[in-house]
């Protein structure tokens, strides 16, 4: 297990750019389901994997929206899930593209469409539960799917030198209260905080962990894309830009939307990591943050509402695709 200081280490040397199980259970702890002005009190637990630094793991991964499916007229929009490559410090083939297009701000809006979402999977007890209809299972380990703006609280804890101790010590950790408000339309988690006693563990707690054992929190990535799905990433990619619906004869058997049976064996990239409806997971931000022209992580761009938004969208949309295409002919 790491220790505060190396965990405070790591953080620094990440904001200084240097860093390099079944899900059908409910194991996931739906904290987006508490109502306004409730407040869930966790406490969190260290990862299995000991190579693991922290006590979360990072997911990101890409939405491509379609206009509905090939083939099927009453299917409606759909959306499909990708994971992006840059989990592994690796070159993102589409975020590659969409970089480029926040040197223009006309194309702003269409750029944080399609750029990554962040979530953090993390584990723990769930220790004030106001959903009530919420039943704990025989594991009461649960996993939480936590979104950039109480991420950022629970770094910037870490970070405090006020903070003596590691927050998931089992003698000497801290529990954490999510609070849920509300902000311009969308769940605010701001006025969520470390609680200021430290408390050891119960007896039950123990036993729970000394019986069920910790999760490898790794394991609940995606799977990292091999060369051939990372072409077809880019090539749905282009699809949805274009405004074209899914084809499942082309992809559906390395990518499909949550749900939809095909016939074919698809990698499930997209199986949910929290239940259908959790939208408040993508929309956790109080203030966005742009940093290096990439765009705030979370940000919702707003909904063409007129026939010449939707017409200049289409034709910012066949410009990009065209810039993509010609640099494909230039390799």
């Amino acid at each position: 297990m790491a220790t505060l200081a190396e965990i405070r280490a790591k953080l620094q040397q990440q904001s200084a750019g240097k860093s390099s199980g079944t899900v059908g259970d409910n194991a996931i702890y739906p904290h987006w389901n508490i109502k306004e002005g409730q407040e869930a009190v966790v406490r969190f637990l260290p990862d299995k994997d000991p190579n693991n630094t922290f006590f979360w793991t990072e997911r990101a991964m890409i939405k491509l929206p379609f206009a509905g499916v090939k083939g099927e007229t009453s299917s409606g929009p759909v959306q499909v899930q990708v994971p992006c490559v840059e989990m592994w410090n690796e070159t993102c083939p589409i975020l590659s593209e969409v970089r480029t297009w926040f040197k223009d701000k006309s194309m702003e809006a269409m750029g944080r469409k399609y750029w990554k979402k962040r979530s953090y999977i993390f584990q723990g007890f769930v220790l004030t539960n106001p959903l009530t209809d919420d039943q704990t299972p025989e594991n009461p380990i649960r996993r939480f799917i936590i979104g950039p703006q109480i991420f950022q609280i629970i770094r910037s804890a870490l970070l405090d030198p006020e903070m003596e101790n590691l927050p998931t010590d089992l003698n000497n950790g801290v529990d954490f209260r999510i609070t849920k408000t509300s902000k311009g339309g969308y769940a605010d988690y701001s006025t969520s905080k470390w609680s200021r006693r430290e408390r050891a563990l119960s007896e039950d707690e123990r036993a729970a962990i000394d019986t069920h054992g910790l999760y490898d929190l790794g394991s609940f990535r995606p799977k990292k894309p091999t060369e051939t799905e990372l072409m077809v990433m880019k090539q749905m990619f282009e699809d949805s830009v274009n405004g074209e619906a899914y084809d499942p004869q082309k992809y559906g058997q390395y990518f499909k939307p949550s749900g939809m049976t095909t016939g074919t064996t698809a990698t499930q990239y997209n199986a949910p990591m929290a239940p259908s409806g959790a939208t408040e997971v993508v929309q956790e931000v109080a203030q966005p943050v742009v940093t290096e022209s990439k765009p705030a992580e979370q940000t919702q761009p707003s909904q063409p509402n007129t026939q010449a938004s939707a017409e200049s969208s289409s034709s910012r949309a066949e410009d990009i695709l065209k810039l993509i295409r010609s640099r494909q002919k230039a390799q």
